[in-house]
């Protein structure tokens, strides 16, 4: 297996290869825009990785990865439109670089290259490839639905919060480690596993991403710090905020998360004091450990090579230790 730098270098070389942009070029140009805008490659990396797992070479998983990654960026031009983000990664987002309807539209265009992409394969892959892949797409179209709704709604419960998380986050992630362990022919056991390994570090990985939101570093994040406070959005660290708080910090804290403001400064400070002094700030970061934990449970069932283990595991804790 190769380090991990090394898939994201092999992935980013096969994406080079692509020609995606063509006529119209005011399609396609925004689609190879937010493609070059970086990121880690977390989700077709985990592809790649996951079918040398179990034993597959990696060069027969390109497909797939750049299927899953042209989706997930799909999705972030449509939730930028959604949440009027101003911000991808530190750049321009699309809609703002273009406008709504290109954005709209790239975006469309992208859902139906990412199903062209498993063309590449044999019936039978291809089949159980585009199967998990329209359950994943939908679950994902799910989440982000709870997502509005969550925004007006005042009696949001965290085992309603997670299951938006796992459904516009996790199963994604879940789904591109499930895409490899497919290609690669594995058994239906280690398919499921490797499923649920990656379900529980994508909660970890939102749940963290929420943190992030609030308390990022903005040089690194790559986001607007302070974006969920302003949209107003009932996130983990909100919910919790809500259970552990006094009559009167909860008072301030819906009243906070109720209006909109011209200058949201005063509003993302006071919404972060009342995060760590209520402790929930603590309780998000316990969440984020308790779902990587949960993850590596399912590596001990496994049916492949302590070393392979070792390097999911190390993935895992890597992922939890980011700061962007």
């Amino acid at each position: 297996m190769l380090p991990i730098h090394q898939y994201q270098e092999q992935f980013l070389l096969y994406l080079e290869n692509q020609k995606i942009v063509k006529e119209p070029k005011n399609l396609y140009q925004p689609i190879d825009y937010i493609l070059q805008l970086g990121g880690k490659r977390m989700r077709p990396v985990l592809t790649l990785m996951t079918a040398e797992v179990f034993d597959a070479d990696y060069k027969e998983a390109l497909p797939a990865a750049l299927a899953v990654e042209v989706f997930h960026n799909f999705s972030l031009i449509h939730d930028d439109i959604m949440d009027d983000a101003p911000l991808r990664r530190g750049k321009i987002t699309v809609h703002e670089k273009w406008n709504v309807n290109t954005g709209i539209l790239s975006g469309d265009a992208m859902l139906i290259l990412a199903y062209q992409y498993f063309e590449q394969y044999e019936p039978a892959i291809f089949k159980d490839l585009a199967i998990l892949f329209s359950q994943t797409a939908l679950e994902v179209c799910e989440g982000q639905q709870y997502d509005v709704d969550f925004e007006t709604r005042d009696d949001v419960t965290i085992f309603e919060y997670l299951k938006m998380i796992e459904y516009k986050t996790a199963v994604l992630v879940a789904a591109a480690m499930k895409m490899g362990a497919i290609i690669a022919k594995t058994s239906e056991e280690n398919a499921n596993l490797i499923y649920d390994f990656g379900l529980n570090l994508g909660l970890a990985f939102q749940l963290q991403d929420d943190y992030l939101d609030a308390f990022g570093d903005p040089k690194t994040f790559g986001k607007q710090v302070g974006g969920d406070i302003i949209e107003n959005k009932k996130t983990y660290l909100y919910l919790k905020a809500i259970e552990f708080s006094s009559k009167e910090q909860r008072e301030e804290l819906m009243n906070l998360f109720s209006v909109q403001l011209d200058d949201n400064s005063e509003k993302i400070e006071a919404a972060k004091e009342i995060f760590n002094s209520t402790g929930a700030s603590e309780a998000t970061q316990k969440s984020i450990k308790n779902f990587t934990l949960k993850a590596f449970e399912t590596l001990k069932k496994m049916n492949i090579s302590e070393d392979k283990k070792a390097i999911l595991k190390a993935f895992g804790e890597n992922l939890m230790s980011r700061n962007v």
